[in-house]
């Protein structure tokens, strides 16, 4: 699972109506982690290793 922003016109709430920027993003966390049970951190921490594994970085400041 990765987080992105490319929907223009589709802000997650409370920015609904508005741009979409990439600083929402920390709404979407918000919510997977709300969802699957989980801390907002560890939703981050899994993001950015299926980030690393899809692009085939080295770890990202780790």
């Amino acid at each position: 699972m990765l987080i992105e922003t490319d929907a223009p016109y589709l802000a997650p709430v409370p920015h609904r109506g508005k741009l979409n920027q990439p600083a929402y993003v920390k709404h979407v966390a918000e919510e997977i982690a709300l969802l699957r049970g989980i801390g907002v951190d560890e939703v981050g921490r899994r993001t950015t290793e299926n980030f690393e594994r899809l692009f085939k970085l080295e770890k990202l400041g780790r």
